[in-house]
Order: C-alpha cells, then sequence, then structure tokens
C-alpha cells in the first residue's frame, strides 16, 4: 500500500491548511505595521481593533455642509420650508367633574411625584405640520381628495399614444383594403398599387410651411400654444398612490385617550325569596371560560327591604350614596362567546355549615309559612343576633351565571330556550326585520359577538345553585361555566335555591347620566349629586391592552 502523500492529488497540495486564529493574529500584528503604513501612503498610527468609534453628530454635520442652493424659481423646491412646524397646545379633556388626582395635598408631595402627575393635567403638546398634505405620504385621505381632482379633469392624450392607435388602425385598414382587392388583383402588381393610392386619405395642409418666420416669433406661438387647456395643477395629473406602492407612509395620531372597550350596562330590579328573614347582598363579575380569567371587578348591589336594612343600622350610621348603586356598566375589550355573568349572593356571618345555613330557604315556601310559623320567628331572632353582632362580616351563599351569547345572538333572542331563566324580551320592529337579522348573525364566532348592539333584554333568574364549601374555587367555576353551555351530570349534583332576581341587559348609553368611576369619581355629566347613581366597573382585559393611561389611578 503506498503512502498518503503519493496519493494525494495535484488540487489538495494547493490547499491553505491555516487556521482562522492564525489569520486573525497575523491581521493583528500586520495591522499599524511600517510596511502598512507605507502602502497605504500615510504615517504609523497604531489603532486596537477593539477602540469605539464616536458615530457621526447628524445635526451638526448638516448644519455645517448645508446644500449651497442657487436663487432661482425652483429654491422653495428643494428647500425644507422653515415655518412648517407649528407647536400647538390642545386642552386635556376631563371626563369627571373633579380631577383624578392623590387625596394628597400637592405641597406635601415630593417634586419628581408632582412632575409625574402633571401628565395627567398638562396640556397637550401638539406638533402641527403645515405643509404635509404636499408630502408624499399615503393616507387614505389623501389618496380619495386626489381621485375628487381628477373627476373633473379632461383626459390627456399624448402623441405616443396617438401614433400607436394610428398604426394600429393603419394595419387594420391594409389588411381590409388587401381582402377586397386580393381576388380582383394579384399582390404586389401595379393595379394594387393604384388601388391603394386612391382609397387612402391625404394629408392635413400644414399652413405657413414654406413662410420665413423668425426664430422669437416661433417660440412665443409655441409657449402660448402649451398654456391653452393647461390645468392648473400639474400634480393633480399624477395618479393617486397606491397602497402597496407607497413611497411612505405617516398616519396622524389621534389625541390619547384612555381605553373603553364595548361596554353594557346591567340593571339590578328586584331579588325575592320564598322567605325573607335576613338581608342578602349580591355581586356581578364577568368571566372569560375559554381564557379562564376574571375581566372585571365586583359590583356589589343591595337589593333589602327598608325593613332588612334597619338590622344593619348600628354597622352603617352614615350611608354612602354610591353604595346605593343598581347598576352597573362593564366594558368588553375581546367580545367572546365564552363570557359569562357570574352573579353571586352572600348573607351576614352566622354560626354553623353553610348546608345548614341554606338549609330553610331550600325546604321552607312562601304557601307554607302558616305551618312553620315558629319556626320563620326562631330563624328571624337568630338572624337579628347575628347582624347585631356580625353585621360588617359576609358568607358565601348561593350563585348562578347567565351566558351572555344567549343575550346578545338574535337567534338566542328570536326563540331562547334558557332552562335558568326566562326572557321577557322589549319587541322593537317587524317580524322580516327580526328574521333578517336573525339570519345575518347565524355564526356563534368571535366576530358575530357583537356587544355594542343587540336588543335589550329583561331577565328573571330563578335558578340558583347553593354554595358547596367555604369558597368557590375558581377552578370549580369554570368548569361549572363550561358545563352550564351543554347538558351535564355535574350540574345537576348541584343543591338548587329557589330565588327570583329580575335585570335588564342592555348596550350602554354613549354618555350616560349620573355615572360614577372606578374611582367613584363623578362622570360628565352629573346634574343632581344626589341622585342614585350607576357605577362603571373597572376592566381586567383578557389580554393585554397597548394604549397609553391618560388619567391617574
Amino acid at each position: 500500500m503506498t503512502s498518503s502523500a503519493c496519493e494525494r492529488r495535484a488540487f489538495a497540495h494547493k490547499i491553505n491548511r491555516t487556521i482562522a486564529a492564525e489569520v486573525r493574529k497575523q491581521v493583528t500584528r500586520d495591522y499599524g505595521s511600517p510596511q502598512l503604513s507605507k502602502k497605504r501612503g500615510g504615517a504609523h498610527h497604531p489603532l486596537p481593533l477593539t477602540e469605539v468609534v464616536e458615530p457621526v453628530d447628524f445635526e451638526e454635520y448638516v448644519s455645517s455642509h448645508a446644500p449651497g442652493v442657487e436663487a432661482g424659481p425652483l429654491r422653495q423646491l428643494m428647500e425644507f420650508p422653515q415655518d412648517d412646524l407649528e407647536l400647538l397646545q390642545l386642552d386635556k379633556e376631563c371626563t369627571t367633574l373633579e380631577p383624578p388626582l392623590p387625596e394628597e395635598e400637592e405641597d406635601s408631595l415630593d417634586p419628581r411625584v408632582r412632575d409625574a402627575l402633571a401628565v395627567y393635567t398638562d396640556e397637550w403638546l401638539v406638533i402641527h405640520r403645515k405643509f404635509q398634505h404636499y408630502s408624499t405620504t399615503y393616507t387614505p385621505h389623501n389618496s380619495e381628495r386626489q381621485r375628487e381632482r381628477q373627476r373633473g379633469l379632461v383626459k390627456q392624450t399624448f402623441e405616443l399614444d396617438e401614433s400607436a392607435a394610428h398604426d394600429r388602425q393603419d394595419d387594420q385598414d391594409d389588411s381590409k383594403r388587401r381582402s377586397v382587392s386580393l381576388d380582383e388583383t394579384p399582390r404586389g402588381s401595379w393595379a394594387s398599387s393604384i388601388f391603394d393610392l386612391k382609397n387612402s386619405s391625404p394629408d392635413a395642409l400644414l399652413p405657413s410651411v414654406l413662410e420665413r418666420t423668425a426664430a422669437e416669433d416661433m417660440d412665443h406661438k409655441n409657449t402660448e400654444a402649451r398654456s391653452q387647456g393647461r390645468h392648473s395643477d400639474l400634480l393633480g395629473l399624477y395618479p393617486p398612490p397606491d397602497e402597496d406602492e407607497a413611497v411612505e407612509r405617516c398616519s396622524l395620531p389621534e389625541v390619547p385617550k384612555e381605553h373603553c372597550g364595548q361596554r353594557i350596562m346591567v340593571k339590578c330590579l328586584s331579588l325575592k325569596f320564598e322567605i325573607e328573614i335576613e338581608p342578602i347582598f349580591g355581586s356581578l363579575a364577568l368571566y372569560d371560560v375559554k381564557e379562564k380569567k376574571k375581566i372585571s371587578e365586583d359590583f356589589y348591589f343591595d337589593l333589602n327591604s327598608d325593613q332588612m336594612k334597619l338590622l344593619l343600622k348600628p354597622h352603617t350610621p352614615h350611608i354612602v350614596i354610591s353604595t346605593l348603586a343598581r347598576s352597573a356598566i362593564f366594558s368588553i375589550t375581546y367580545p367572546s362567546p365564552d363570557i359569562f355573568l357570574v352573579i353571586k349572593l352572600e348573607k351576614v356571618l352566622q354560626q354553623g355549615d353553610i348546608g345548614e345555613c341554606c338549609e330553610p330557604y331550600m325546604v321552607m315556601k312562601e304557601s307554607d309559612s302558616s305551618k312553620h310559623k315558629e319556626k320563620l320567628e326562631k330563624l328571624r331572632l337568630q338572624a337579628e343576633q347575628a347582624c347585631s353582632r356580625l353585621g360588617r362580616f359576609r358568607m358565601p351563599f348561593a350563585w348562578t351565571a347567565i351566558h351572555l351569547l344567549n343575550i346578545v345572538s338574535s337567534v338566542g333572542g328570536l326563540d331562547r330556550s334558557d332552562p335558568d331563566s326566562d326572557s321577557e324580551r322589549k319587541t322593537h320592529g317587524t317580524w322580516n326585520e327580526k328574521k333578517k337579522k336573525g339570519f345575518e348573525r347565524m355564526s356563534v364566532g368571535e366576530e358575530m359577538c357583537n356587544f355594542a348592539t343587540f336588543r335589550p333584554a329583561t331577565l328573571t333568574v330563578t335558578n340558583f345553585f347553593k354554595q358547596e364549601g367555604d369558597r368557590l374555587s375558581d377552578e370549580d367555576l369554570y368548569k361549572f361555566l363550561a358545563d352550564m353551555r351543554r347538558p351535564s351530570s355535574v350540574l345537576r349534583r348541584l343543591r338548587p335555591v329557589t330565588a327570583q332576581l329580575k335585570i335588564d341587559i342592555s348596550p350602554a348609553p354613549d354618555s350616560p347620566l349620573y355615572c360614577l368611576s372606578p374611582e367613584l369619581l363623578h362622570v360628565k355629566p352629573y346634574p343632581d349629586l344626589r341622585v342614585r347613581p350607576t357605577k362603571e366597573v373597572l376592566e381586567f382585559p383578557a389580554r393585554n391592552v397597548y394604549t397609553p393611561h391618560t388619567t391617574y389611578r
């Protein structure tokens, strides 16, 4: 067997076997060497390879190297207008009667905190560009304006287009003449040439062709001819820019404002039980089953009678008007068919298990009040004692949920069969209009969940589920809500509590009266401070919302 050196081919001997590390060392060693300096024709300036080079100051370079523009009629097209930028101050709109600021006095705050809070109170500083409408920026407004200017223009015809059309017409005429005379005269004969000459139309005569005219007069006539029928706006002849081929895009930013999704209003009208022995309190909140998130804070309402409220008089000597709210406005940024309105009921804390405390509401009925008169009196006495001692504390009682898709979709509204609630629909429009809208919203996808425009609904919720355990965990709640959309045996294991909650669900108006913000500030307009308010419920979006915060919270 021969050696490996003999077996190597000719091209393999020419391959450079130097590794990359040796190459880098060689470059570093030779960088700045006298031989390299002589090759470059300059002095020897050793410069380390790791030294950071300072970038050029763009503003300083432009100011010191101003382009020399000669004076002329096109100078204004080459120079940037000095008065293009204009700074304007715009008043910041405050949606509440009171400015949303901390309760502490301004003098007691740190100067840096005061500067940070000034962001929410100072006026907007707007940079206005006077001549932006002359730029090549693509905006739908500019494109539409360009089309408007071109609608009244005369169609422009150019010699190149006319010559091309004339050549095509000559070719067609020539083919017709050849087809007509093909049988009578042979092609290429003298008779065919005479036939073409007789059928051709003479050219128009050019007057003053042979007359001697001065060059100045001819230029003057040409200038006048060019100015006739000339459009005043030459740039208006240019076709509107295409969105895909736009040179630049620059959208005018809107004035920042607080984010607000689609809003619905929920009014709590009445809450009744078979027996009335103690005050019952309720709360509302929105949950997204798909995202497994609670997407709103709790709204608490009190529908107790004056007699029941007297039991808690020692614990509530002063009633704040914000606690009297029975209407809430919920905001939904990401509408989904998996959103539920969860209603929870609570009662005053009592001794014993939750099942024992809820037992009277599940076995006693209003028709049997005469039979259980003594027992009811005993229960009322126990409730009075609990309210006097533990009136500030609550315990869970019962809960239920409403699938909002059944309220929003017209299909569910026209033929509703919800076992958990009875609907009293407010009729608006004819049957044909309802049927048309129903077919338009047959899909139950997210794109069809519109919580901004739907028919108001008045619901009477009759089926509540007894609270199992001291606390209803979120995981258990999501399982129950998922089972409420389809028949399941999970909900059948829950014990029902007979009650009647009447609520009204409708799209929220744009400017509701007597409304309180989530920070309990009076939202404009608020004519009378003594009227029962409506609360705006703070939203917890299921996904991130990338908008700036314009109000202090």
